[in-house]
């Protein structure tokens, strides 16, 4: 078989940002819990075992309230700085300046690679004060690129209209059951990355075209939708407590969804009825 660009992939590709900057194609979410208590003790050892088995995406937020504990498992790892790619987010009523700057302390960093918008559901001049704002901090070298999470088309043609740099990312829901087409077009034309959160449906994998998959290629279901992500053009973010499946998440390389395949996963979107996540469509 003849491999293009994306199906000849290796843990350590990445994609070039419009900022210049390379980010990697598989991440590592330390989104696991609502509630503060149960995410502090599931951060540290997990993303310590997600950085000593080889991912350098780490992905985290203010909201998350666990930034601390990520930001010490970095030390425990010692995995030198310039290798890694921390992104946060600004919650969607927060001042970007102070939120940004309990972020670095939490995470005892002196940059931030990725800092996004973590919602667009606060009104059109609220979005755009707070996106010139992230323009400014990107200016002071405190964060490397901005972006945004959960954005629709009219959401980022805001920032077009007037006239401001367009986000680097945009992190949505996305996998085979909700591939948020008009979104995924629109950010390819405006050379926006595009990081896929949920992309193995919350564990909902018992669809019998990813079960049938499974089995030919001696994978499980998760690595099936992880590599097709990979395969899509997407950075897909996985998040996991267990040493054991933060492992196999990463071992996507040495096997290629054969195109009729990939094209069976793709032909299972749903659109927003096949979101396990909130979904921004009807956000105006």
């Amino acid at each position: 078989m003849t491999l293009n660009p994306e199906h000849d992939l290796t843990f350590q590709s990445t994609f070039k940002l419009s900022t210049g900057y390379g980010i990697p194609r598989l991440g590592f979410g330390a989104g696991f819990s609502r509630e503060a208590e149960i995410s502090k003790v599931l951060t540290g050892p997990a993303v310590l075992e997600a950085l000593n088995v080889g991912y350098r995406l780490i992905d985290t937020a203010h909201m998350y309230q666990n930034e601390q504990e990520v930001g010490e498992a970095i030390i425990k790892s010692e995995v030198d700085r310039s290798m890694l790619f921390i992104t946060s987010k600004v919650p969607e009523h927060a001042d970007v300046r102070a939120s940004l700057e309990e972020s670095l302390k939490a995470l005892d960093l002196d940059y931030i690679d990725l800092y996004l918008i973590h919602s667009p559901a606060s009104g059109t001049e609220a979005r755009i004060t707070k996106w010139k704002s992230l323009v400014e901090e990107k200016s002071t070298g405190k964060v490397r690129s901005i972006g945004v999470s959960n954005y629709n088309v009219n959401h980022l043609e805001e920032i077009k209209k007037a006239e401001l740099e367009l986000p680097s990312v945009n992190q949505i829901e996305l996998h085979p059951f909700c591939q948020q087409r008009p979104i995924v077009e629109y950010c390819k034309e405006n050379g926006i990355i595009i990081e896929a959160y949920c992309p193995v449906v919350r564990g909902k994998m018992d669809h019998p075209v990813i079960i049938e998959l499974a089995e030919k290629y001696k994978r499980d279901p998760a690595q099936i939708l992880l590599r097709w992500s990979l395969q899509r053009g997407f950075v897909p973010l996985i998040r996991s407590s267990q040493p054991q499946r933060i492992a196999s998440n990463a071992a996507l390389y040495d096997f290629v969804l054969e195109s009729e395949d990939e094209a069976k996963l793709t032909a299972l979107d749903q659109g927003a009825q096949g979101a396990v996540s909130w979904n921004p469509v009807n956000v105006a």
